[in-house]
């Protein structure tokens, strides 16, 4: 039976990290957990990268990746994913989809062995998404120079 339409009711908010999360929020802390939360801040910075409609300007999404990748400098990581890690977060302040698609690629595979199939089926659904036509060519705020 059709549910009666509710003028007043809000959107289900959707979570499009939710497997990784969970990887982080389940594993024990240290080495699975420390990479998952690398990997987390670093989707969901990528993420807006992709989106035409963000609003963000070029220097917020700057500060953000710096603020970011101080963040980071406090997780313990090991070298083989902290550089990936690391450069993922670096692009996102650029809002170059192509090339945050790119990072988003070596970071997931470079913490393969940490991630579990949904977290790595997430990111491989953002490389997608970042890889997508319209995602190359964000328009230029006004301003922007």
């Amino acid at each position: 039976m059709p549910q009666p339409f509710l003028p007043y009711a809000l959107v289900t908010p959707t979570f499009p990290f939710r497997h990784l999360a969970t990887l982080a929020g389940r594993a024990p802390i240290g080495g699975t957990r420390e990479v998952a939360l690398g990997c987390f801040m670093a989707a969901r910075l990528a993420a807006e990268c992709g989106r035409p409609d963000t609003e963000l300007t070029s220097e917020g999404c700057q500060a953000r990746a710096t603020s970011a990748r101080s963040w980071l400098g406090a997780l313990t990581l090991p070298p083989a994913v902290r550089t990936p890690i690391a450069k993922c977060i670096e692009s996102s302040g650029s809002r170059n989809a192509r090339t945050v698609a790119h990072d988003v690629t070596a970071m997931r595979d470079a913490c393969a062995t940490y991630l579990d199939a949904a977290s790595r089926t997430e990111l491989d659904a953002l490389i997608e998404r970042l890889t997508e036509p319209f995602a190359g060519a964000l328009p230029a705020r006004a301003s922007e120079p």
